[in-house]
């Protein structure tokens, strides 16, 4: 799975970016059916089809690249005379999401199109010279989940560098953001604790959608590179997964539902050397347990909290496989109630501080927190008794700060 993850929400009006970056085309179109994804708006435009004429395609792509009927970008790009597709590119999971969260992605052949499969989640995680020089365009079509841990915004952050370096035109078929476009939660990452789960200078939630990140990453890290976001019709800022009236695709082998997107935000922060997050059970990321918890007094305790859109089911389980395979773990289930005002960092800090409370300095960190976090006072703070709000206040002006930078990127109202 992409990996971990998500506090304070900044809710603030967003005017439409309606004036191109130089070689983008973004007009949002609209239509009165459901939200149109980009590759369906890229089948309907002859513009968009005419970028790409007479051009070899290279496709980064996964099972949830497909259109709003399941069929997949690969073989509609494949199938379509109008399209000149020579490559594809498989990210962490790989192309068809059969390949285990960590493990190398080796390359191979597609069954069905007989194309070439480039693994850019190997030994190298950018595409190279090689693979590239058979292509004159690359495209990028995978469904996001809003976290800055989860490794897809990284592979594209690495893929648009490599595209600028051997040029290459680069493609974004824009897809939602699950969580929806105004909430944004929790501090900007430090220098000190970038890696492959965080890259680059967001917050944990950060709110964009795929093609909303691509044209942050061009213009704040000054890559030369001739973009193209081809953008959705219909969807607005105020959109959940729920209002667009698509089917969820897992992302990735242990986010199988849209519920699991948004608790990824909550308990991939908080899962370490003795607490399960629910990975290697029937409910990833749905659940938080440990052998010395006592699911009925941690359920208890936050409940007691009133945290918005979400309430707490005491919850006894054995893991089949990972971490805490056939360990009989207690504690708590997380049901959303509301998911529009769910807010899964601050949650995590909810969860964080009760633990903290019932059980001092049992929680122990896994060795990667404050890369996760992306910064290195968290812990310190809990465990100095400090509460949510005095925490969260710690990264509300630089929040408050990226909210206005990225104003200028975000093509949708």
């Amino acid at each position: 799975m992409p990996f971990f993850l998500f506090v304070n929400s900044v809710f603030c009006p967003v005017r439409s970016n309606t004036e191109s970056l130089n070689d983008t085309k973004e007009i949002v179109l609209k239509t009165s059916n459901g939200v149109k994804l980009g590759i369906e708006v890229l089948k309907e435009d002859t513009g968009y089809v005419e970028i790409l004429k007479n051009k070899r395609l290279g496709l980064i792509t996964n099972p949830t690249g497909v259109d709003s009927n399941l069929k997949s970008t690969t073989d509609i790009l494949y199938e379509n005379p109008a399209f000149n597709l020579v490559a594809l590119f498989a990210p962490e999971h790989g192309i068809r999401g059969e390949v285990l969260a960590g493990k190398h992605v080796s390359k191979i052949v597609d069954e069905k199109t007989k194309l070439p499969v480039y693994s850019i989640y190997g030994k190298t995680r950018c595409p190279t010279e090689e693979m590239l020089s058979e292509i004159d365009v690359l495209l990028f079509d995978i469904q996001d989940i809003g976290a800055r841990t989860y490794t897809y915004i990284s592979t594209l952050f690495y893929a648009m560098e490599s595209a600028a370096k051997y040029g290459k035109e680069f493609v974004v078929l824009d897809r939602p953001n699950p969580l929806g476009g105004f909430n944004i939660e929790g501090p900007i990452i430090k220098e000190e604790h970038k890696s492959f789960i965080g890259l680059f200078d967001i917050p944990l939630v950060h709110g964009m959608t795929i093609g909303e990140m691509a044209k942050f990453i061009r213009e704040e890290y000054k890559i030369e590179l001739k973009l193209t976001v081809v953008p959705m019709k219909v969807w607005t800022r105020n959109m959940i997964w729920d209002d667009t009236s698509l089917d969820w695709v897992p992302t990735s082998p242990h986010i199988p539902t849209v519920e699991s997107a948004f608790l990824y935000a909550t308990t991939g922060t908080i899962g370490s050397a003795n607490l399960c997050n629910g990975v290697g059970y029937t409910l990833p990321f749905e659940l938080i347990g440990s052998e010395w918890i006592d699911p009925n007094k941690f359920a208890e305790k936050l409940n007691a909290k009133n945290i918005p859109g979400v309430k707490f089911q005491p919850y006894w389980f054995k893991p089949f496989y990972f971490s805490f395979k056939d360990k009989e773990l207690g504690g708590i289930r997380l049901v959303l109630t509301d998911k529009r005002t769910f807010k899964p960092v601050k949650t995590a800090l909810e969860i964080l501080t009760s633990l903290e409370s019932l059980y001092p300095g049992k929680y122990i960190p896994s060795k990667d927190f404050n890369e996760i976090w992306g910064v290195d006072y968290i812990l310190d703070e809990i465990r100095e008794g400090k509460n949510v709000d005095e925490i969260i206040k710690k990264w509300e002006i630089e929040l408050n700060e990226f909210n206005e930078k990225r104003e200028k990127y975000l093509i949708y109202k």
